[in-house]
């Protein structure tokens, strides 16, 4: 058998969809809903079998949903010993980081819960509180993409960098009447913004007040050294018991997420050469193939797909 390095990785908000449990409500790790259903309120079971995709939207719940779908997947690998290889390090994209934090040991599940209802609480209410929206701009240069928010923001418009996705994936977050405004520039640096479906203008300064919520939350929390290093969205760089991971956390709401480098980083210098997206979806896994097209990329969002990670699949 091919023992490979294993990276895991953990998609975020905007991967839910409804029904997205029903795959998984027969695996033993099912019952992970109802202790993340204990700690946060909310009824996950519920969440992820029955909810509709448009309620599913608001924020608060679709974090809570793609967190505990992705906890699921994740203990069903562990408890088939399905990796087949060492899992040598984990990342998340946004929301993601927190299931990782889990993943790595350096919170418990309640934890991890309990921090994900108050992340995903704060947005909402600095989201409504300060409309913004956000774009992706594809096959424009991150380069040039930032070169055209740095020029609109001086003419004072409102828009920033949110996430560094892969090469020809940027995305950005402002104000509506901004993110309106670069649509029709883009094609002026090569590029064409796709308008996402977002509740709010996240990975910006407009999360401020989200930010000092989730500080608060954070002090009642204490982070165990990772069994793996967890590559941290702020600035690409793996941490393990030394990581300033409160401090992290908060600045994730307001900085941009470095996800092409952080999967450099987990291909590079953490010696991955498998990657395992354990979550609904499989939006990092296209993202993954156009960093490093010569990583090998599983996707796990249903138990049978467990399967592919006994032989691997491209």
């Amino acid at each position: 058998m091919n023992q490979v390095p294993v990276g895991l990785v953990f998609p975020g908000q905007g991967t839910q969809k409804q029904g997205m449990g029903e795959p998984w409500r027969d695996a033993p790790s099912w019952e992970l809903t109802a202790e993340v259903s204990a700690v946060t309120g909310e009824d996950l079971s519920e969440l992820l079998l029955h909810t509709p995709g448009e309620h599913l939207r608001r924020t608060d719940l679709a974090q809570l949903a793609v967190f505990t779908l992705s906890l699921i997947a994740h203990a069903e690998a562990v408890r088939g010993d399905a990796f087949t290889g060492p899992v040598v390090a984990c990342a998340g994209h946004s929301l993601g980081e927190y299931t990782a934090l889990v993943a790595a040991g350096a919170l418990t599940v309640g934890q991890g819960a309990a921090l994900v209802a108050a992340r995903g609480r704060a947005m909402r209410e600095a989201a409504l509180a300060r409309e913004g929206t956000m774009g992706a701009v594809v096959a424009a240069p991150l380069a040039a993409v930032e070169e055209l928010v740095r020029e609109m923001r001086e003419g004072g418009g409102e828009v920033w960098v949110a996430n560094v996705n892969a090469p020809g994936q940027t995305v950005v977050s402002g104000s509506p009447e901004t993110i309106g405004e670069l649509a029709e520039r883009a094609p002026s640096i090569g590029g064409k913004l796709i308008r996402l479906r977002v509740g709010g203008a996240f990975h910006s300064p407009y999360m401020a007040p989200a930010a000092e919520a989730l500080r608060d939350a954070l002090r009642k929390m204490s982070f165990a050294p990772t069994r793996q290093p967890v590559v941290s969205n702020v600035d690409a760089t793996p941490y393990t018991g030394d990581g300033d991971w409160p401090a992290h956390c908060v600045r994730q709401l307001t900085s941009p997420v470095l996800w092409e480098q952080s999967v450099r980083t987990l291909t590079g210098s953490l010696g991955c050469r498998r990657l395992v997206e354990l979550g609904p979806g499989r939006a990092l896994a296209g993202m993954i193939r156009r960093i490093d097209s010569d990583v090998e990329v599983i996707s796990v969002d249903a138990p049978a797909t467990l399967l592919t990670l006994a032989v691997g699949q491209r």
